[in-house]
C-alpha cells in the first residue's frame, strides 16, 4: 500500500502541470469559443524561450520564468487577433484546422531551431526529499508544482466569477451580441483570454520539461491530458479541471508501475477522454454564427481527359525519373490515397478524424505481421489488411454517433494516440528491434520490391489511386454520397427527411479507414523492412492539414497536398536545389494550410479550376471548342399516373404531451388530432410552445413519461426522429436548415432516395440514381422549380428558398407534414401563393397538415381548426370562426402586445388579426 501511495505523490508533479494547461484551454474557451490545439505548441514555444535564456545567455530562473509566459502569451495573442479573429464566421471545422496550422508551424520552427531530440533539463526548484510517513517521501519540487497549480486555479475561479473581466468573459461566452449591446468588445476579452491561456501554457511547459524532458512533440503532445482534464471540468470549472488533472497525472503513474504493457501508462489520458465523451455523449456547446462557411465539394464527376493526363504523367514520372526521384513520387501517391479517406470522412461527411494515420499504420500492421509470419500471397496479405482496418474504423467512429465536431475530433486523436503508444511503440509487438520483415513482395508473379524495382512498385500504387479515386468519386455522386453530405451539412434536417445519421456517420468511418488501410500499406510496403514509428498522431493532424491545402472536398487535392508531405515530390524537389530546403516542407506545410484557411479555406483545387474555366473562357475567343459547353436542358418525365397523386391517409394523435427543459415547462398536457386531408393550425404568442410540440412530436426533443403519440393508430412515442420520418411523418423548419452546398434537385432527391443498406455497397462501383418518384415529379411541377433544379441552394432566392423547404418536406412522401412558419419573411402575394399550396396539398394530396404560423391572413384562409397555445398549455380549440373571438385568446394575445410595447417590440400576430379584421 505505501508502495502505491508513493507513486501517486510521484505522479502530483506532472498532474498539477496537466492541471495548469486544461486551465489555459477553458480561458480560451471561456473567451472565443474555440478549443486550442496548438495550445501545447505555444506553451512548448514559452519553455523553449525560457531554456534559451536561461542556458544560453545565463539569465535566472525567476527572470527567465516571466519572459518564457510572457513570449507564450505574446504568441497567443497574436494568433487570435491574426487568425482566429478574421475566422470568427467559418464553420467550427475550419477554426480547428486553423488551431492545427499554428501547432504545425510552431512544431516545425522548433524542430529546426532546437532539433527533434530530447534535452535533459534539471528541475530549478528544490528537490529535497520530504518524508511523509516511513518509505513515503515525495520530492519538495512536486509539492512546489501542487501548490502553484492549486493557488493559480483558487486565484482563477475568483477572478473569473468576481471580477469585471471574468463577469464580462461570462457574458461574451452566453452571447457575443447581447455583450456587445452591452458595450463589451468580445474581440478584446477574447485577445486577453487567449494570452492569458497561453501564458499558463507555457508556465505549465517550464514547470513539465525537468519531468519529460524538453522535446517538441512531447510537449505538443501536453494538449492531449490538458483536454481530458478540461473536458471533465466541462471546459468551465477551474477546480474541477485541478482535480481531473492530478488525477490523470496519478492514474498514469501508477498504471506505468504496475502494467508492464508498453505505453499504457501513457495512454491514461486518451482513454479518459474517449470513455469520459462517449458515457456523457454531449457536444461542447459551440458558439453559433451567422453565415458559418463550410469548405466546398466536388460534384464526383470524372474528368475523363484530365484522369487520363494524369495517369500518363504518373506513368512518365515513374518510368523516366532516377530511383531516388520515383521513391519520391511513390511517397506522393502513397499520401494522396491516405488524403481520400479524409476527403470522404471530413470533406464529405463532415467528421473531423484525427486518427487517419492510425487507420493507416493498422492496416499496414496487419498486412505487414501477416507477411512476416506466414506464406500468405502477398495480394491476399493486402486485402486482410484493408478489410480488417474496417471494424477499427467502425470503433472510432462508435463516439461519433454521441459525439459530433470537436468532440470527435478530439477522440479520434486520443484513439490515435493509444494505438501509437500500446501497439505501434511496443518492439514486441512489430516485430522487435529490426521491424517486420516482409521479404520480397511479388504481384501477379512480378516482383514488385519498391528498392529494386521502383517504377513497378510506383506502378502498382499509382494503379491504387486510380481505382480509390474512382471509387470516391462514385460514393460523391450516389445515394450514399448524398446522404454523407446532408449529414455534413445539417444533420436535423437530414434525420427529419429519414436519414440515418448515425448510419451515415459508421459508413463514413468504415471506407474512409479502408482507404487509410490500403493507403498506409502502400507507404509502408516501400521498404522490406518495416518501422511504425512514423504513423504517429502528430503525422494524423499533418495529413488533416495536406488535405485542407489541397482541397479537402475535391478528388484531386490529395494529389496537391500530398506533395508536402515528407519524403513526397516537394521535399525532393527543395533538396534538388539546395541540400538543406528539404527540411524547411513542414515549415511551409503548417503556414500555407494557416494562410489557405485565411484566404480560401476551399484549397487549392479549388482556385485552380476557376483559373482554367476562366482561361478557358478567354481562349475560346480564339479557339471556340474550349469554351464551356452550354448545360443540356434538363427534361423530366411525367408521372407515370396521371391526375392528382394521393398520399397514404395518415391521421395523428397527439394525447397530454408534455415537454420539460429542466425545471421549465414549456408544453403542458396538449393534445390534438391532425386527420388526413386536414389543415390543423397551431398558433400562439411568442414563446407558447408551438415549435417545441414540433420538435416533441418529430423526435427531436424529448417527451415527458405519460406523453403519446400514435401515427394512423400505431404508438410511436418511443420512435427516434428518422424512424417517425420514414414511417410517413415530415417537417419543415422555421430556419429552413436546407442543404447549401447542394443544388436543388440534390434536396429533392436526398429526402425522396430509398433507404435501403444495399446501395452502400453497390454506390462505390456504380452508382445509380433511382427514377424520381411521382410524389416529388409533382411536387416539382406543383411549386414550379423545374428551372431551378440544377442551381446551388446558396444562390436561390429567399422566396424560392422557402417553397424548396416545403417542396423538400413533401418529398419524402409524407402522410402527416408539420409546418414551422412556413411564411416567415414572405411577402403578401408569396403568403398568398404558399397558403394556396399548402390547402391543395391537404385537400388534393391527402395530407394531413400541421401549420405553426405568425401570419393570421396565411392561418385564417387556410386552416380548417385551430389550436391555441399559451405558456405551454392548451387555451382554446375549434373552428377559425369561434377561435378568433375566444375571450381566453383575445386576452393571451393582449398580454403580449403589452409585453411588446413595454420592451418597444412587436412580433406575432395581433389582436385584430385574432378578431378576423386582418384575417378576413
Amino acid at each position: 500500500m505505501e508502495e502505491v501511495i508513493r507513486f501517486a505523490l510521484l505522479g502530483l508533479g506532472i498532474g498539477a502541470t496537466y492541471a495548469l494547461a486544461s486551465q489555459g484551454l477553458i480561458i480560451i474557451y471561456r473567451g472565443s469559443g474555440v478549443l486550442n490545439f496548438a495550445l501545447g505548441a505555444i506553451g512548448m514555444a514559452g519553455a523553449y524561450a525560457w531554456w534559451e535564456l536561461t542556458t544560453n545567455q545565463g539569465w535566472a530562473f525567476l527572470p527567465a520564468l516571466v519572459a518564457g509566459i510572457a513570449f507564450s502569451a505574446i504568441i497567443g495573442g497574436l494568433v487570435h487577433l491574426l487568425i482566429m479573429r478574421p475566422l470568427r464566421q467559418a464553420a467550427p471545422l475550419v477554426r480547428v484546422i486553423a488551431t492545427l496550422g499554428v501547432l504545425i508551424t510552431l512544431q516545425a520552427i522548433a524542430i529546426l531551431r532546437y532539433t527533434a531530440t530530447s534535452k535533459f533539463v534539471p528541475s530549478k526548484l528544490p528537490t529535497d526529499i520530504v518524508h511523509i510517513h516511513n518509505t513515503i517521501v515525495i520530492s519538495a519540487d512536486r509539492l512546489i508544482l501542487l501548490g502553484i497549480a492549486a493557488g493559480l486555479t483558487l486565484m482563477l475561479w475568483v477572478f473569473y466569477r468576481y471580477s469585471k473581466f471574468g463577469l464580462a468573459t461570462a457574458a461574451v461566452s452566453e452571447s457575443e451580441r447581447s455583450a456587445s449591446a452591452l458595450g463589451l468588445s468580445p474581440d478584446m476579452i477574447a485577445t486577453l483570454n487567449w494570452s492569458l491561456g497561453c501564458g499558463l501554457a507555457g508556465l505549465a511547459a517550464i514547470l513539465i520539461v525537468p519531468i519529460v524532458t524538453l522535446q517538441p512533440a512531447v510537449l505538443t503532445n501536453l494538449v492531449l491530458a490538458a483536454t481530458a482534464a478540461a473536458l471533465v471540468a466541462g471546459f468551465r470549472s477551474f477546480p474541477i479541471a485541478l482535480i481531473a488533472g492530478l488525477v490523470i497525472g496519478i492514474g498514469q503513474t501508477e498504471v506505468t508501475r504496475y502494467v508492464e504493457q508498453t505505453g499504457v501508462g501513457t495512454a491514461v489520458p486518451f482513454v479518459l477522454i474517449v470513455i469520459w465523451l462517449v458515457v456523457r455523449g454531449q457536444a461542447l456547446p459551440l458558439r453559433d454564427y451567422l453565415l458559418q462557411r463550410l469548405p466546398t465539394i466536388g460534384s464526383g464527376k470524372i474528368n475523363k481527359g484530365g484522369l487520363a493526363f494524369g495517369v500518363v504523367v504518373g506513368v512518365f514520372l515513374l518510368s523516366a525519373l532516377t530511383p531516388i526521384w520515383i521513391d519520391a513520387v511513390t511517397v506522393t501517391i502513397c499520401v494522396a490515397v491516405i488524403l481520400l479517406s479524409i476527403v470522404v470522412l471530413t470533406g464529405y461527411t463532415g467528421q473531423l478524424s484525427l486518427a487517419q494515420f492510425a487507420f493507416a499504420g493498422f492496416g499496414a500492421y496487419v498486412a505487414g505481421r501477416l507477411l512476416a509470419t506466414t506464406e500468405i500471397p502477398f495480394v491476399v496479405g493486402i486485402l486482410i489488411g484493408i478489410v480488417a482496418t474496417i471494424p477499427l474504423g467502425v470503433l472510432f467512429g462508435l463516439p461519433a454517433v454521441r459525439t459530433r465536431g470537436i468532440n470527435l475530433a478530439i477522440v479520434t486523436l486520443g484513439l490515435g494516440s493509444a494505438v501509437e503508444l500500446v501497439l505501434f511503440g511496443n518492439a514486441d509487438f512489430t516485430g522487435g528491434f529490426g521491424g517486420t520483415q516482409i521479404g520480397e513482395p511479388v504481384l501477379f508473379g512480378l516482383n514488385v520490391n519498391a528498392a529494386s524495382h521502383p517504377t513497378r512498385y510506383g506502378l502498382m500504387a499509382l494503379g491504387c489511386l486510380v481505382v480509390v479515386s474512382l471509387i470516391v468519386a462514385n460514393l460523391r455522386r450516389g445515394r450514399s454520397g448524398r446522404r454523407l453530405i446532408a449529414v455534413r451539412t445539417n444533420e436535423r434536417a437530414a434525420a427529419a427527411l429519414g436519414i440515418s445519421v448515425q448510419g451515415a456517420k459508421l459508413y463514413a468511418f468504415a471506407v474512409a479507414a479502408a482507404i487509410a488501410g490500403l493507403g498506409g500499406i502502400l507507404l509502408a510496403f516501400r521498404t522490406t523492412s518495416i518501422n511504425f514509428s512514423e504513423f504517429s498522431a502528430f503525422n494524423s493532424i499533418t495529413m488533416v492539414a495536406y488535405a485542407m491545402i489541397g482541397g479537402i472536398g475535391y478528388l484531386f487535392g490529395p494529389v496537391i497536398g500530398a506533395t508536402l508531405a515528407p519524403g513526397a515530390f516537394s521535399e525532393r524537389l527543395l533538396n534538388s536545389i539546395d541540400s538543406g530546403i528539404g527540411k524547411y516542407v513542414p515549415l511551409i506545410g503548417g503556414v500555407s494550410l494557416i494562410v489557405l484557411v485565411l484566404v480560401n479555406q476551399n484549397g487549392i483545387v479549388k482556385e485552380q479550376i476557376a483559373q482554367i474555366a476562366f482561361l478557358r473562357s478567354k481562349l475560346a475567343k480564339l479557339i471556340p471548342f474550349l469554351g464551356a459547353k452550354e448545360p443540356e436542358p434538363r427534361t423530366l418525365p411525367a408521372p407515370t399516373k396521371e391526375g392528382t397523386v394521393k398520399v397514404e391517409s395518415m391521421a395523428l394523435e397527439v394525447t397530454d404531451l408534455t415537454v420539460k427543459y429542466g425545471g421549465t415547462v414549456a408544453v403542458d398536457n396538449v393534445s390534438l388530432m391532425v386527420k388526413p386531408g386536414q389543415v390543423l393550425g397551431l398558433i400562439g404568442p411568442n414563446g407558447a410552445g408551438k415549435t417545441s410540440l414540433i420538435d416533441a412530436v418529430t423526435g427531436f426533443t424529448k417527451m415527458a413519461p405519460g406523453s403519446s403519440l400514435k401515427l394512423d393508430g400505431k404508438d410511436i412515442s418511443g420512435w427516434s426522429a428518422v424512424r417517425r420520418a420514414r414511417a410517413g411523418m415530415g417537417r419543415s423548419f422555421q430556419s429552413l436548415e436546407l442543404f447549401e452546398d447542394s443544388t436543388v434537385l440534390d434536396n429533392l432527391r436526398a429526402a425522396s432516395d430509398p433507404r435501403d443498406m444495399g446501395s452502400y455497397a453497390r454506390d462505390l462501383v456504380w452508382p445509380k440514381n433511382v427514377p424520381l418518384p411521382d410524389t416529388v415529379l409533382s411536387t416539382i411541377n406543383e411549386f414550379e422549380l423545374e428551372e431551378d433544379l440544377d442551381r446551388l441552394v446558396e444562390d436561390l432566392p429567399y422566396g424560392r428558398r422557402r417553397l424548396l423547404a416545403l417542396a423538400r418536406a413533401v418529398a419524402t412522401q409524407s402522410s402527416v407534414l408539420l409546418l414551422d412558419e412556413p411564411a416567415a419573411g414572405l411577402g403578401d402575394t408569396e403568403t398568398a401563393e404558399l397558403a394556396h399550396l399548402v390547402g391543395r396539398l391537404a385537400k388534393e394530396w391527402g395530407i394531413a397538415v400541421l401549420l405553426v404560423e405568425h401570419d393570421m391572413n396565411f392561418v385564417m384562409s387556410v386552416c380548417d381548426e385551430l389550436v391555441v397555445l399559451d405558456f405551454g398549455r392548451q387555451i382554446a380549440a375549434g373552428k377559425p370562426a369561434d377561435v378568433r373571438n375566444d375571450p381566453a385568446v383575445i386576452a393571451a394575445y393582449l398580454g403580449e402586445e403589452e409585453d411588446d410595447a413595454t420592451d418597444g417590440s412587436a412580433s406575432g400576430p395581433s389582436p385584430a388579426g385574432i378578431s378576423g379584421q386582418e384575417g378576413v
